[in-house]
Protein backbone atom coordinates (compact mmCIF):
# COMPACT_ATOMS: atom_id res chain seq x y z
CA UNK A 1 0.00 0.00 0.00
CA UNK A 2 1.52 3.78 -1.38
CA UNK A 3 1.77 6.22 1.56
CA UNK A 4 0.95 9.77 0.39
CA UNK A 5 2.93 13.00 2.20
CA UNK A 6 1.77 16.42 2.18
CA UNK A 7 4.25 18.15 1.71
CA UNK A 8 5.92 21.52 2.05
CA UNK A 9 9.66 21.60 1.49
CA UNK A 10 10.39 24.85 3.30
CA UNK A 11 8.85 23.18 6.51
CA UNK A 12 11.37 21.74 8.43
CA UNK A 13 9.16 18.86 9.89
CA UNK A 14 8.16 17.94 7.09
CA UNK A 15 11.24 17.62 5.69
CA UNK A 16 12.02 15.24 8.25
CA UNK A 17 9.09 13.33 7.83
CA UNK A 18 9.67 12.69 4.35
CA UNK A 19 13.50 11.52 5.32
CA UNK A 20 12.26 9.24 7.74
CA UNK A 21 9.72 8.06 5.17
CA UNK A 22 12.56 7.67 2.40
CA UNK A 23 14.75 5.73 4.97
CA UNK A 24 12.35 3.06 5.56
CA UNK A 25 11.72 2.37 2.47
CA UNK A 26 8.13 2.63 1.71
CA UNK A 27 6.38 3.30 -1.13
CA UNK A 28 5.49 7.07 -1.14
CA UNK A 29 3.59 9.84 -3.40
CA UNK A 30 4.91 13.40 -2.49
CA UNK A 31 2.39 16.24 -2.91
CA UNK A 32 3.54 19.62 -2.30
CA UNK A 33 0.42 20.95 -2.10
CA UNK A 34 1.28 24.74 -1.87
CA UNK A 35 1.70 24.12 -5.79
CA UNK A 36 -0.65 21.45 -6.32
CA UNK A 37 -3.59 22.48 -3.81
CA UNK A 38 -6.11 19.80 -2.36
CA UNK A 39 -9.69 20.47 -4.17
CA UNK A 40 -12.91 20.14 -1.68
CA UNK A 41 -13.38 16.67 -2.10
CA UNK A 42 -9.83 15.78 -1.53
CA UNK A 43 -9.44 17.91 1.55
CA UNK A 44 -12.66 16.74 3.43
CA UNK A 45 -11.59 13.06 2.37
CA UNK A 46 -8.32 13.78 4.05
CA UNK A 47 -10.65 15.48 7.27
CA UNK A 48 -12.37 12.55 7.46
CA UNK A 49 -9.89 9.83 7.53
CA UNK A 50 -7.97 12.17 9.63
CA UNK A 51 -10.47 12.09 12.47
CA UNK A 52 -10.03 15.77 13.36
CA UNK A 53 -12.40 18.80 12.87
CA UNK A 54 -11.05 21.36 10.15
CA UNK A 55 -9.94 24.14 12.65
CA UNK A 56 -7.46 21.54 14.24
CA UNK A 57 -5.86 21.12 10.93
CA UNK A 58 -5.21 24.81 10.51
CA UNK A 59 -1.98 27.02 10.97
CA UNK A 60 -4.29 29.45 13.07
CA UNK A 61 -0.94 31.50 13.20
CA UNK A 62 -0.51 32.39 9.45
CA UNK A 63 -1.37 35.65 8.08
CA UNK A 64 -4.56 34.88 6.15
CA UNK A 65 -6.14 32.74 9.19
CA UNK A 66 -6.11 35.87 10.71
CA UNK A 67 -7.03 38.74 7.72
CA UNK A 68 -9.67 36.52 6.64
CA UNK A 69 -11.08 36.36 10.86
CA UNK A 70 -11.64 32.51 11.11
CA UNK A 71 -11.80 32.18 14.91
CA UNK A 72 -15.63 32.04 14.89
CA UNK A 73 -15.96 30.01 11.60
CA UNK A 74 -18.08 27.58 10.41
CA UNK A 75 -16.28 24.21 9.23
CA UNK A 76 -17.24 25.06 5.64
CA UNK A 77 -15.71 28.35 5.75
CA UNK A 78 -12.38 26.73 7.33
CA UNK A 79 -12.66 23.79 4.34
CA UNK A 80 -12.99 26.57 1.99
CA UNK A 81 -10.18 28.94 3.44
CA UNK A 82 -7.87 26.15 3.69
CA UNK A 83 -8.93 25.77 0.05
CA UNK A 84 -8.05 28.97 -1.38
CA UNK A 85 -5.10 29.46 0.91
CA UNK A 86 -3.13 26.18 0.93
CA UNK A 87 -1.09 27.88 3.62
CA UNK A 88 -3.51 27.36 6.18
CA UNK A 89 -3.51 23.33 6.01
CA UNK A 90 -0.81 21.84 9.20
CA UNK A 91 1.73 19.63 7.47
CA UNK A 92 3.24 17.02 6.99
CA UNK A 93 0.08 14.82 6.63
CA UNK A 94 0.35 11.11 5.66
CA UNK A 95 -2.09 9.52 4.26
CA UNK A 96 -2.94 5.86 2.84
CA UNK A 97 -6.72 3.82 1.61
CA UNK A 98 -8.40 4.55 4.68
CA UNK A 99 -6.12 6.37 7.45
CA UNK A 100 -4.40 9.47 7.77
CA UNK A 101 -2.26 11.31 10.48
CA UNK A 102 -0.89 15.02 11.13
CA UNK A 103 2.80 13.55 11.67
CA UNK A 104 3.96 16.01 14.34
CA UNK A 105 6.29 15.51 15.54
CA UNK A 106 7.65 13.86 12.44
CA UNK A 107 8.51 10.48 14.35
CA UNK A 108 4.74 9.50 14.42
CA UNK A 109 5.67 8.58 10.39
CA UNK A 110 7.05 5.39 11.92
CA UNK A 111 3.89 4.41 14.25
CA UNK A 112 2.02 4.92 11.04
CA UNK A 113 4.24 3.00 8.33
CA UNK A 114 4.73 0.08 11.49
CA UNK A 115 0.92 -0.41 11.02
CA UNK A 116 0.42 -0.58 7.24
CA UNK A 117 2.60 -2.99 6.51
Amino acid sequence: MAITIYHNPRCSKSRTALQLLEQQGVALTVIEYLKTPLNAESLQSLIHKLGLPPRDLMRRSETPYKEIELQDASDADLIAAMIAHPILIERPILADDTRAILARPPERVLDFITTSY
